[in-house]
């Protein structure tokens, strides 16, 4: 009867450990999915500002560039109006000559 009685002990015991053993399992994996979550939250918000950063350097970058061609654009315009002035006053006197003429 004792010997009984030790065993029905035992297999509760047995029980109640497998059942602790799953619950703390339970918690770890619970715990490690709300880790990862939050590993992967953090992850896209890095990404997230990461492109963000690179999408106003690019602009900053398109910025100083547009600027730079629009001075040089002003620069050939400036340079071809100085070659063209001189020629226009003679084109202009040949066609009043001609008109006169």
């Amino acid at each position: 009867m004792e010997l009984i009685k030790k065993i029905k002990d035992t297999e509760t015991q047995a029980q109640q450990i497998i059942e602790k053993a799953k619950a703390e399992a339970t918690e770890l994996s619970e715990q490690a999915r709300a880790r990862r979550g939050e590993l992967l939250e953090r992850a896209q918000q890095h990404r997230k500002r990461a492109i963000e950063a690179a999408i106003d350097e690019a602009r900053s970058q398109g910025q100083a560039e547009t600027e730079t061609l629009k001075a040089e654009a002003e620069n050939q315009r400036q340079q071809l109006r100085a070659k063209t002035e001189p020629k226009m006053a003679d084109a202009v006197a040949k066609v009043m000559n001609h008109l006169k003429g």
